[in-house]
């Protein structure tokens, strides 16, 4: 499927529900991933309750096996698309993009904080940016957006249960360390939900989110601190 303009800027929310539903049937819900040597981590950080104040994105990087940080790529920019309930990811990836264009090297599997395919129309922003840019990605959310999990979800780290909406397994609980809270694995781009599940716990280190999402919501905030403080 050819990428438009629209899948990054729609004019209004009419192109924008198209484009989200042309991104949901060219995602690719099956394992095509190169040899991996740098993963990265996604996020965005916002001034608090700041509808119309500029999004600051980072790409955390990490060598790997060795889990080596490097540093990261942030860009700042002006959300181009009201927040609309649904449709966040296009006032997020514009700039996330933004970041992404400054990497010298790409990586190889990128981890994103949001959701893949358990969204309304199955585009989270972890597929919208995993489809957009052709790249491996996990969405890696802490919260449901729809659907409900069927069965009993255990206590112990590694314990799983789907997240079912309309007949349909969007995404994973896992339970990443023992009594915390879940998180919500599921497909971005390019990735299996079995093998997006594998890759979280394996970077998991004891923590509630895996590292690379964890690196990339601190370099976002330090993003959004420097901007307020001018520097």
């Amino acid at each position: 499927m050819t990428r438009t303009a629209d899948w990054l800027c729609p004019p209004d929310l009419k192109a924008a529900t198209v484009a989200q539903r042309e991104i949901a049937e060219a995602c690719e819900m099956e394992d095509r991933i190169d040899s991996v040597r740098l993963l990265a981590g996604l996020d965005t950080s916002m001034k608090w309750r700041d509808s119309k104040g500029p999004i600051h994105a980072a790409i955390a990087l990490l060598k790997w096996p060795e889990r080596t940080v490097l540093p990261p790529a942030t860009a700042t920019r002006i959300p181009p698309f009201a927040y609309v309930p649904g449709y966040l990811g296009f006032r997020e990836v514009p700039a996330l993009v933004a970041a992404w264009e400054m990497l010298v090297e790409k990586p190889g599997l990128i981890f994103v904080d949001g959701h893949g395919r358990a969204h309304p129309r199955r585009c989270g922003i972890a597929t919208h940016l995993g489809v957009l840019l052709d790249v491996p990605a996990i969405g890696v959310a802490k919260s449901i957006l729809c659907g409900r999990l069927e069965g009993d979800l255990g206590e112990e780290p590694g314990a799983t249960a789907p997240l079912v909406d309309r007949g349909e397994v969007v995404a994973i609980a896992l339970r990443t360390r023992a009594r915390a809270l879940p998180v919500y694995v599921g497909i971005g781009h390019r990735v299996s939900l079995e093998t997006a599940v594998e890759w979280v716990m394996a970077l998991g280190e004891g923590r509630r989110l895996p590292l690379p999402t964890r690196l990339a919501h601190d370099a976002a905030n330090a993003a959004r601190r420097d901007y307020e403080a001018g520097r």
